[in-house]
């Protein structure tokens, strides 16, 4: 039989491939064709939104962060991303490596020295060149790079890896609304919401390599006398989007995994040279007492809106930042899941939102803390002025003041590179992902992502519409921060149920095999099937059976010289063992009204009430049903329950003096 001949875009999902390219065609149309009026559109509505929706994004991401503590400490946190056995497919120091790259490696880089330069000159409140400016330029440089930011990043990564390798759904943003919209997410809503991941995805990506070559263009004016223009820019995304092809040739094992590893590295080692060449004994000390404050200040600056003190601050800093990490949240959050199965939820939680946090801590504040002291204690004027006019060249600025400046800025300048490969081919990766039909998808899909993004960023760069889209890019976090609220009400309904069943097959009481007269599994198989009991039914079942069996107890008991008692109750009977000064024991069985499973296929919905024989406790309903049980079976769980009351009895019971 001759094989079937698949064509080459048969792993392509149209609907949102063909969707995304024409929406980036007609965005690049406007740009090229009326870019001053685009660009003064997409300023307004930035402005916008920024003066509307401030309240918004703030309160939004101060949920993800709660709503993300509060499943770490809850018995959620013991789910595994994957099935109970499953084990992670990464080491430890791949893993976070890859977090590290894909989510802020060259963000660090740029804003490592400039940002809190940046907050010293023009701070949010109070007089700007002082103590006092360079602590809160700290304070608020670790806000916008700590835990907030890694909190979005990680509901994102969170929901899409607990649906894709606990549930079996695909590893696209739609799965995560799996338990409110069901089947719904293979249909056109799905594929719209994957649509807008895929943009948000596409420009982030484009953005970054646009802003980002200025940097690089940078350091390679300063070590070589390179100019800084356009034409550098565009042969720069070209050399970089050719070396993050090859990384997507080779794939995530031997491709990313490599580079987050080698960037890890070299990131080290720049860090650890600037902490060894600046004042370290400051550096320490600073760095601490910045986090410390940063933490106890957490709560305060998470709700801050600036209200009574407005300055426009706020929106250009910190609603810009939370805006920019939610527009950029599809892509990381992909990319964090696609390298995260196996691990346990709480695992995940603390992985994702505290180690890339705290090493994020530490870069922010030897690398801010080195050019704060340069500024304050040697009077390096000229790094004012360049962050002033450039803040590209802030690094290389500040490395001019130490020793070996030019050979650690050609590290940096090449750390810069690797940083943007690793993005770039990230992002390709989670947009290829996006827009096929599965994960097996051919090259040439992935490389079509990254060319798009390059030639992208080359147009906006030559138009000067990088901040235009830029504007686009803040404005979409809007709609897709309310996407992200339905995703974590979405992931709270499906890990509750799933913490549900853990907890019932814990606690669950089967159905008991009686010794004496043992049933066959089919007499058991009839007993737990056996729907639906009519409530006389029940009660007699408790007024023979059940006080039969209670009577057994009581009799046993009286000839070990305790006290036992059998009390009528409504709709049912309890046994009481009296243990005097002590927390008597209770065993009840009661008549209760119950649903009848939807799968019992004998049970019409119309029929009265079915009701079960449950027992109950000290402590209330058990949740299980006794009812058609032997005289035998009843004895052997009042005596289980009896066995647990005095272990709980000996635990909290004092020794006589």
């Amino acid at each position: 039989m001759p094989s079937k001949n698949t064509s080459w875009y048969s792993n392509v999902n149209p609907n949102v491939f063909l969707s995304t390219v024409i929406f980036i065609v007609l965005f690049l149309a406007l740009v090229i064709f009326a870019p001053n009026s685009f660009d003064l559109l997409t300023k307004q509505l930035n402005q916008w939104v920024t003066d509307s929706f401030s309240w918004f994004y703030v309160l939004s991401v101060a949920v993800f962060l709660i709503l993300l503590i509060y499943i770490a400490i809850s018995d959620m946190g013991k789910i595994k991303l994957g099935p109970d056995h499953s084990q992670p497919t990464y080491s430890n120091a791949s893993w976070f490596a890859m977090l590290f790259t894909a989510g802020m490696g060259i963000g660090l880089i740029f804003f490592g020295v400039a940002e809190p330069v940046m907050h010293y000159l023009s701070p949010p409140s109070g007089e700007a060149k002082t103590i006092e400016a360079a602590q809160q330029a700290m304070r608020v440089t670790f806000f916008h790079w700590g835990f907030h930011a890694w909190a979005i990043y990680s509901i994102v990564g969170l929901a899409l890896a607990y649906f894709a390798y606990r549930h079996q759904l695909p590893l696209k943003i739609r799965s995560a609304l799996y338990p409110l919209i069901g089947q719904k997410i293979y249909g056109p809503i799905g594929d719209a919401v994957d649509t807008f991941a895929t943009i948000g995805t596409v420009f982030g990506v484009a953005t970054t390599l646009g802003f980002g070559v200025t940097q690089i263009n940078s350091g390679l004016n300063y070590l070589f006398g390179i100019e800084q223009s356009s034409t550098v820019q565009i042969v720069l995304i070209i050399v970089v989007s050719l070396m993050a092809s090859l990384s997507v040739f080779f794939g995530l094992d031997k491709g990313i995994k490599r580079l987050s590893e080698i960037n890890l590295v070299l990131a080290l080692i720049l860090l650890l040279f600037v902490f060894f060449t600046s004042s370290s004994i400051y550096l320490l000390q600073t760095t601490i007492q910045n986090a410390g404050q940063y933490i106890s200040n957490l709560f305060s600056m998470t709700f801050n809106l600036y209200a009574y003190q407005p300055n426009g601050w706020i929106g250009g800093w910190t609603i810009m930042y939370w805006a920019w990490w939610i527009s950029w949240s599809p892509f990381v959050g992909m990319f964090i899941a696609r390298v995260s199965e196996g691990r346990s939820i709480r695992e995940f939680i603390i992985g994702v939102l505290l180690i890339p946090s705290g090493f994020t801590l530490i870069w922010m504040g030897f690398m801010g803390n080195a050019a704060l002291f340069s500024i304050l204690q040697e009077n390096n004027t000229a790094l004012i002025q360049a962050v002033q006019q450039d803040s590209s060249v802030a690094l290389f600025e500040y490395l001019k003041s130490l020793p070996f400046s030019t050979t650690m800025s050609f590290l940096a300048t090449f750390l810069i590179m690797l940083f943007f490969v690793t993005s770039a081919d990230s992002g390709a990766l989670v947009t290829d992902y996006l827009t096929a039909k599965s994960d097996q998808s051919p090259v040439w899909q992935r490389l079509f992502w990254t060319v798009l993004m390059a030639v992208l960023a080359i147009i906006l760069l030559v138009m000067g519409g990088l901040s235009a889209l830029q504007s686009a890019t803040m404005i979409s976090a809007l709609p897709f921060t309310v996407i992200l609220l339905f995703i974590c009400w979405s992931l709270m309904k499906a890990l509750r149920l799933d913490v549900t069943k853990m907890h019932a097959l814990q606690i669950a009481r089967i159905t008991p095999r009686a010794i004496q007269n043992p049933r066959s599994w089919q007499q058991r198989l009839g007993l737990i099937m056996h729907y639906p009991h009519g409530l006389d039914e029940v009660k007699q079942f408790i007024a023979q059976d059940v006080r039969d069996a209670f009577h057994s107890i009581q009799k046993e008991l009286k000839r070990r010289h305790i006290h036992v008692e059998i009390y009528d109750v409504d709709d049912g009977l309890e046994l009481r063992v009296d243990h005097h000064d002590e927390i008597n024991f209770i065993y009840q069985v009661i008549a209760r009204e119950n649903l009848a499973p939807s799968f019992m296929a004998e049970v019409d919905q119309d029929d009265a009430a079915s009701f079960q024989a449950e027992v109950f406790l000290r402590e209330g309903g058990q949740g299980y049903d006794v009812m058609d049980w032997t005289r035998e079976d009843l004895i052997q769980d009042i005596i289980d329950q009896y066995e647990r009351h005095l272990h709980f009895l000996s635990v909290v019971r004092t020794p006589e003096s």
